[in-house]
């Protein structure tokens, strides 16, 4: 399996799919699936029944996984999507940077 390019907390807009245009945090990735959490984006609507974190039951929305490949990460400096890179640091540790200004990401 690859490396991924987006990780859990990173700030992404999603670039296909019916949320198209929309920005939001990732809250969880299934690596696996290759898939993400993202925050206010793919909203779903579940019928649960009356339980202790809900005692009414009911209609919840909630956000469901949106495939990688329709997320882009938004750049630091400009806050434009761009591509990811991996490279080496001082340290010899490997880190993320954006393609687009070259700045190393958190």
């Amino acid at each position: 399996m690859s490396k991924l390019h987006i990780k859990k907390g990173d700030t992404v807009k999603v670039i296909a799919g019916d949320d198209r245009g929309k920005e939001g945090r990732v809250l969880s990735v299934e690596a696996s699936k290759n898939r993400a959490i993202v925050e206010g984006v793919n909203i779903i609507t579940k019928a649960t029944k009356p339980n202790a974190q809900h005692p009414q039951g009911g209609l919840i929305k909630k956000e469901a996984p949106i495939n990688m490949s329709n997320l882009a990460l938004l750049d630091p400096k400009s806050g434009k999507p761009t591509r990811i890179g991996f490279r080496k640091n001082d340290e010899g540790k490997t880190v993320r940077y954006s393609k687009k200004s070259g700045q190393e990401i958190k």
